[in-house]
């Protein structure tokens, strides 16, 4: 299996793609302290790494539950047929949802899309998955499944394998 590199990293972009990863709200001159590099080079090295691709966007975590967003469902979704505008149909509109915070195409099991979605409560939840995901053309199939805890919940990539 071939590997595919888009980026030659050091050991200097690995610590502060870490510590970007652990704290994205960093300034250039906290982040330039925690990883031992000058301002102007750690600078220099984070706009690389973004001209890149590597780092695509930073964003501010929020804990949903203090938002009283108290309900995750992950939804597994089946179409009715495998067509490319199926699909697009489908992608284009759960992209306006707000309470989808991902969504997946998978394959290895009946359903063909896995959705996370936050509401505030079941009754949300039905309104949403009534009024919004069984409207969608194409939507045969739903099965819904609610988080009770929050075991690992990270958006960080596991920088050990990177050479």
């Amino acid at each position: 299996m071939t590997k595919k590199k888009i980026a030659t990293l050091d050991r200097t972009d690995l610590k502060i793609l870490q510590a970007l990863q652990d704290d994205g709200g960093l300034t250039n001159q906290q982040l330039a302290e925690r990883i031992g590099l000058s301002p102007s080079p750690c600078s220099r090295r984070v706009q690389k790494l973004e001209s890149a691709g590597v780092i695509v966007r930073r964003e501010t975590v929020l804990d949903p539950r203090a938002l009283g967003l108290d309900l995750t469902a992950m939804i597994q979704i089946s179409m009715d047929r495998h067509t490319p505008e199926r699909f697009a149909n489908f992608e284009a509109t759960v992209k306006q949802y707000p309470e989808v915070q991902q969504c997946y195409l998978v394959t290895g099991q009946e359903a063909d899309y896995l959705l996370k979605v936050v509401v505030p409560d079941i009754d949300h939840y039905q309104q949403f998955l009534l009024n919004k995901i069984t409207r969608i053309e194409g939507v045969s199939g739903v099965q819904s499944s609610f988080i009770m805890r929050r075991v690992i919940d990270t958006t960080a990539l596991p920088l050990d394998y990177v050479e």
